[in-house]
Order: structure tokens, then sequence, then C-alpha cells
């Protein structure tokens, strides 16, 4: 479980960004392998979504995953980790002729839910500080680079993404590697394959493909769908 979700779509591209002054966008995001995770949210501009200005990013998710429980005379059990997250962050967007760079900064909280062979716990709901910062860049007229960093206090976490990908009939297919650390002992590493900026109609879309190691999971498959649009 992470906030992959996030990334989708939160930095508009230049290239086929208009509209006026006050513009918004719209989007969501699910990871479904061992462990899942859907998030949806919307992000809003003052000074055009091609301009630099200030943005406004808010976003609530929720997910899934199955960890190592607690042992029962030597015996290891699981547990199922059910957690609810959500952010406003207030931040900046810089254009340039190559791509975007945006970085955002607000408060989040989380709530979780641990069921386990001994019943079912509610944790105390935590709140704190996450920042986040993306870039999309554009190498050449035909490649697409784009990098996220995701850090979140409440849960001690870390997420970031790398994807690189070529234009092959209007989208961009290439490589992708995210990783993800909480405060809990659990990782996750995906490395994948990728399509990006897919379009049906005004609707952008992202989907990815790939293989992914957890802490206590072992190895497994994922798929990402993302899904963003200006409104």
């Amino acid at each position: 479980m992470c906030c992959a979700a996030l990334c989708g779509g939160l930095v508009s591209n230049p290239a086929q960004s208009e509209g006026g002054p006050i513009s918004a966008l719209i989007f969501g995001s699910l990871d479904a392998g061992a462990s899942s995770f859907f998030t949806a949210g919307a992000k809003m501009t003052f000074d055009g979504r091609d301009r630099d200005g200030f943005a406004i990013l808010a976003s609530g998710g929720a997910g899934a995953r199955v960890e190592r429980g607690p042992s029962i005379r030597g015996i290891a059990t699981s547990q199922t980790r059910l957690t609810a997250v959500g952010a406003v962050l207030v931040g900046y967007q810089w254009f340039h002729d190559w791509g975007v760079v945006a970085a955002f900064a607000g408060p989040e909280g989380s709530i979780e839910v641990e069921q386990s062979i001994l019943g079912t716990t509610v944790l105390p709901g935590r709140y704190g500080i996450r920042l986040h910062g993306e870039v999309w860049a554009r190498p050449t007229e035909a490649t697409l680079l784009t990098a996220t960093a995701i850090l979140g206090s409440t849960r001690e976490s870390a997420w970031c993404r790398l994807a690189w990908g070529y234009d092959v009939l209007g989208a961009y297919l290439g490589p992708e590697a995210a990783l993800y650390v909480d405060g809990t002992g659990y990782s996750k590493l995906g490395i994948g394959v990728h399509a990006t900026d897919f379009r049906i109609g005004d609707v952008s879309f992202r989907a990815s493909l790939g293989y992914q190691t957890e802490t206590d999971g072992g190895g497994s498959p994922y798929v990402t769908l993302s899904v963003w649009q200006p409104w």
C-alpha cells in the first residue's frame, strides 16, 4: 500500500493546457497487487494551468495490505491493515520550455484498522505534514521523464517513482520504478512498464504493469491505472 495514486496528472501538460485564470484538474488512481490502494482528488490553480503560479492539491484515499501479524505460541500469523489517508496541500508550479516542476506542502491525516486472529483494532487517528514534489520533463520532443517524491509524517512514509517514456502514437511508453516505505517497517519495490498520457476525449490515462516485492509478502505482479481530466 502506498501513495502511488497521487502522482497521476498532478502536473498539467503544457502542450495540452488551456483555459482561464482559475482551473481545476480532477484525478483518480488505483494501485492493485498483493496490496491495493485507491486515491481521488483535485488540483486547483489560479493563474492558468500553463503558467507559473500557486496551486491547491486535495486528495483522499484508502487501501489494504496483508502483513505479518502477532505470533501465538511461536506460530506466525498474518493480519490485514486497512488505511485511510487525506491531505490538503498548497504549492507552486514552475513551467519551462522543457517541462514542469511542482512542490506542495500541507497537513495530512490518517487512520488505520488492524484485523488479525485476535480481533479488530482501530488505531488512533494521526495528523502531520506531507511534502510532495514532482517533475515532468521532456529531454527531447519525443521523450518524457517524470519523477515524483511524497513524504508523510503521520505514517513516517516515503514514496518515490521514476519513469521514462518514448512517444508512440501519442502516448509515452517506457520503464518505471517505484519504492514505498513506512514506519511499520513495511517496504515495497515495483519495476514495470507504463503507458502515459493516452487520451479518450479530454480524459487522460496512465496504465502500468509490472512486478513488485514486499517486505512480508514476497513478490507479485501489479497493475496501476490513473485517470485525470481538466474541469
